[in-house]
């Protein structure tokens, strides 16, 4: 049975719980002319949230466990020999689940049974060719040891599978069952269920704590296996960048960090007073017809694929600050640049911070305004002395949104900016990014043991620090200003 099916059989359950239990609350209710502690509907929440809660635990913990237990199972059953030379346990074992996969669907289109399946070998029947005919790609001839390997593999999946459903189903019902016979008119199902409900709001709060704990674990682990392999003083202090896959790379992320930044300011210094400006006068000064029509379009922008921007940075505004600026000036022949970039990724930032700074400018209370109108203050000086100060943290924060998306961006550095990595303070010159080099990195073939792979973990680590660092001095100078205002 599939996941997904099951997760409906629970739910299913659960909503007919929810129906036997606000029943059996009223009935209960009315045969012993008691009033209830709770309202009707929180009996049936509460025999709801037993029968689906611990299922669906128990149900995400088994699809995460599973494959671990079978895979590591599986893998002891592999001989060495089995193993080609040069090779790693990893490549066999993504035959092995390649192999198990295609058996299913083997077994459907052949009409084979479980004992057909049992008598096949790698040697006597034409394995390769009739697994192919399914849609399997192997990447070598497949050996005995491994079609064991991953008939135990599915035999063990298809064990699993019917364990899980027997296991989830049988505890939505017996946990259902269990909270339906608790139910009495004395029974407090309110407390129950908001306890369920502060529980599932506590959790949902933690998944991003676990989330960004994570990340940093999986990034730390591969960057200290990273500076196992390459000394971290060249890392850090290096001004060239020249992965070599074959040995002798140069990994230095000064180039990188310059072109990072670089190309993130040029964006910042369009988008920024550009999108204050817009914010003041939609917020200030506009009509209310104007707002309406004006900043649906301005968010148009968001919502435009980095693509497109990608593709109006490569076609248009790149050969025209080329022919216009570059050329004239003297200053390059590229239509990459880091000016291109900036200014179309600037023109994407642009409702990022317009927006956010127009809806904080509004939650200014309108008491300061008409203050400032009383003490003889223009609107114009009101704007710069009260509404924008009082703004501040919040415009601060909407300018730190749009910087973290600016680094973060990569579509649109690969086709305006380029790929090259370089020293310069000539915007009309191609340079790259971070991001840019993290994904040239880790495209192709990769092997998980080489500095050159490796250093896109300690790209994307010490990305994240300096983030980390932007966003704790922009808390700092918020508060700072904050206490001031107050």
């Amino acid at each position: 049975m599939s996941v997904g099916l099951i997760a409906l059989i629970v739910l299913g359950m659960a909503v007919v719980g929810y129906v036997i239990g606000r029943s059996r609350s009223l009935s209960l209710a009315a045969s012993q002319d008691r009033r209830l502690h709770s309202l009707p509907s929180y009996y049936g929440q509460a025999v709801a949230l037993f029968t689906a809660v611990p299922a669906l635990l128990v149900l995400g913990a088994w699809l995460f466990v599973q494959p671990i237990v079978v895979e590591t199972r599986v893998s002891e059953m592999i001989p060495e020999s089995a193993i080609p030379e040069g090779g790693a346990l990893s490549l066999v074992m993504a035959d092995v689940r390649r192999i198990a996969g295609g058996l299913d669907a083997l077994m459907t289109s052949a009409g084979l049974s479980e004992g057909d399946l049992a008598r096949m070998s790698a040697e006597t029947t034409n394995l390769r060719e009739r697994l192919g005919g399914v849609g399997v790609a192997l990447g070598s001839d497949v050996s005995a040891p491994v079609f064991e390997a991953a008939k135990a593999m599915r035999a063990a999946n298809n064990a699993g599978s019917l364990a899980m459903t027997i296991a989830v189903l049988a505890l939505a019902l017996v946990a259902g069952g269990y909270m339906l016979s608790r139910v009495s008119p004395d029974m407090r199902a309110r407390n129950i269920s908001e306890t369920f409900v502060k529980a599932l709001l506590i959790g949902a709060s933690t998944v991003a704590i676990l989330t960004t704990a994570g990340i940093v674990l999986s990034l730390l682990s591969e960057t200290i296996n990273f500076f196992r392999m390459y000394p971290a003083t060249e890392f850090f202090f290096s001004t060239v960048w020249n992965p070599q896959f074959r040995g002798g790379s140069e990994l230095g992320i000064i180039p990188l960090l310059w072109g990072t930044f670089y190309v993130s300011f040029v964006a910042l210094l369009f988008a920024v007073p550009i999108g204050l400006m817009i914010a003041i006068y939609l917020s200030e000064y506009a009509s209310k017809t104007v707002r309406s029509l004006a900043k649906p379009a301005i968010e148009v922008l968001a919502g435009i694929p980095t693509i497109v921007y990608g593709l109006f940075a490569l076609i248009t505004v790149g050969p025209l600050l080329r022919d216009w600026l570059a050329q004239p000036l003297g200053l390059g022949n590229s239509s990459s640049s880091v000016l291109t970039a900036g200014l179309v990724m600037g023109i994407m930032l642009i409702p990022f911070v317009s927006s956010l700074s127009d809806d904080i400018i509004n939650a200014v209370p309108q008491s300061l305004r008409d203050g400032s109108y009383g003490l003889g203050a223009t609107q114009s000086e009101t704007i710069r002395q009260v509404i924008l100060p009082a703004a501040l943290p919040g415009v601060v924060g909407a300018v730190l949104l749009a910087a973290s998306r600016a680094i973060g961006e990569t579509m649109i550095v690969v086709m305006g900016a380029g790929a090259a990595a370089k020293l310069s303070l000539n915007p009309l010159e191609a340079m790259t990014t971070v991001t840019v080099k993290i994904v040239s990195q880790l495209t192709g073939d990769t092997e998980f043991a080489s500095p050159e792979t490796l250093v896109a973990f300690a790209l994307g680590l010490t990305l994240f620090t300096f983030t980390l660092g932007l966003n704790i001095v922009a808390l700092v100078i918020v508060r700072k200003y904050r206490e001031q205002y107050e």
